[in-house]
């Protein structure tokens, strides 16, 4: 059990154990309710004021709240209403020994599992907790249910919960498994290919090929060689015939990435294939009948290529009979704890590697991150710390060198050499220690104060005096 001074943040609670938080400025009848319910197997901690319940539901890993109706300055109407905000999940049980009736509906309408007065019967305290225990593990296999259910229909990849991406994901839904044409628009790294396979892998093509290519990448006539195939002896080096990309997607479907910094004769050339579809390899006159679904994709302002005549008025209309625009993760930010866990048991399996969990300040560096380079740049990020890491917590230590802050201790090459230590004062590098010690363990006192190579009392007077609460 650890107290309102101590607010690092344990690992996630898994679906079968509740990590509660009991919230009231009685500190015995809290520590009470504590040691009643870890008799039971649940993880506790206590905070003995509102602003410190407060803080440490918006710091998240809760599921549950047992909290006092009268508190001074943040009462449990406002733990309640912060809990709803911070964790949608969470479930709250309000206690009081001031019960009236219209604080007890207040409290329901506002989203309360349960209300219970004081003094507390503890049987009864243990199996409202237990009743919550049961509807937080519905609500989990239920948002597993549609993670299994989106894996097997093709979505697996389009991964979030903010407003922005469920939008998203509705309209792949409707448009999947129709035949439309679809531009998909969005910065760099917001996972536009991603987007073409999910339409692909959700569409009545499934079965049949999903071919990419890139048309920033490629010359004129390669990009033509590409697309169309050719024929042998219809230029240097085409020694035999050679099938291209809308030939191998026949009957699939052919996603054309960066279209918007295509050639404009390859631009007549596709526009032609999309009216008649027929192909004509490079060199020959036979034209070829195909069957292909073509979703296509920029980060370019394919409005302003309109207007300066880089991009044709015709085949913009064409391959954006629907269109899709992905967000930037900057405006999707409460994704990003999801598409963190994600890419941990993707890199953690990938790579071989046992990886528990992520350090609070870890997580915390980088949701703050702006991340320019959107999905990819977290993707890859991740990959990185799980690749470095070794002992199983993604922590500070693990981040890439870009993701280090003026003045944190930090290694250089062989490890050994600190950078921005020099000129701060001993006080302010002792403090940041024990901060960061006592995060690295998840709070626990007596851990720190081992690594430390000090007391406990020593460390619960540096608490103070630092104020690390």
């Amino acid at each position: 059990m650890s107290t309102d001074a101590e607010i690092a943040e344990p690992s996630d609670a898994d679906a079968a154990t509740l990590s509660i938080l009991i919230v009231d400025n009685d500190e015995p009848h809290a520590s009470a309710v504590a040691e009643s319910l870890e008799r039971v197997g649940y993880h506790c901690r206590v905070a003995t004021s509102g602003p410190a319940g407060a803080e440490l539901v918006e710091k998240g890993s809760v599921d549950l709240v047992i909290t006092d109706l009268m508190m001074p300055e943040v009462d449990g109407l406002a733990i309640l209403r912060r809990a709803k905000e911070s964790l949608p999940e969470v479930e709250v049980i309000l206690v009081t020994g001031h019960g009236t009736v219209p604080s007890a509906v207040a409290a329901m309408q506002q989203g309360a599992f349960n209300y219970l007065l004081k003094p507390l019967d503890i049987e009864h305290l243990r199996t409202v907790v237990e009743k919550a225990a049961e509807a937080l593990r519905l609500k989990r296999d239920n948002v597993e249910l549609h993670r299994r259910l989106d894996e097997k229909f093709g979505f697996e990849g389009v991964i979030g919960s903010s407003p922005q991406m469920n939008a998203v994901i509705e309209k792949l839904r409707r448009i999947a498994p129709t035949d439309a044409t679809v531009l998909i628009q969005g910065a760099t790294g917001t996972g536009k290919e991603l987007v073409a396979q999910a339409i692909h892998h959700n569409s009545p093509r499934t079965n049949k090929p999903f071919v990419a290519l890139n048309c920033a990448a490629l010359s004129e006539n390669i990009l033509e060689s590409e697309l169309f195939g050719h024929v042998k002896g219809a230029f240097t080096d085409a020694s035999a015939d050679r099938v291209g990309k809308f030939e191998f997607a026949n009957g699939g479907t052919l996603f054309l990435d960066e279209v918007g910094d295509m050639p404009l004769p390859t631009q007549i050339k596709l526009l032609r294939v999309l009216e008649n579809g027929e192909i004509t390899r490079v060199g020959s006159n036979n034209p070829i009948k195909v069957n292909v679904r073509l979703l296509s994709a920029t980060n370019r302002d394919l409005e302003q290529s309109l207007a300066d005549g880089s991009f044709r008025r015709d085949l913009y209309h064409r391959l954006k009979v629907v269109s899709v625009q992905l967000p930037k993760l900057s405006e999707r930010s409460q994704d990003i704890p999801l598409l963190i866990d994600y890419f941990m048991k993707q890199f953690a399996q990938r790579h071989n590697k046992t990886i528990k969990s992520m350090a609070t300040a870890a997580r915390r560096r980088l949701m703050a991150f702006d991340w320019p380079g959107n999905v990819r740049q977290l993707r890859n990020t991740i990959e990185s710390m799980v690749v470095v890491d070794v002992d199983g917590v993604l922590s500070l230590d693990d981040l890439p060198d870009e993701f280090t802050e003026p003045g944190e201790v930090a290694a250089d090459g062989d490890g050994t050499t600190l950078r921005g230590l020099v000129g701060r004062p001993l006080v302010e590098l002792e403090k940041q220690f024990v901060a960061e010690t006592l995060n690295f363990t998840g709070g626990n006192r007596e851990e720190a104060a081992r690594l430390l190579g000090i007391g406990e009392r020593t460390l619960y007077r540096k608490i103070k005096e630092y104020r690390l609460y």
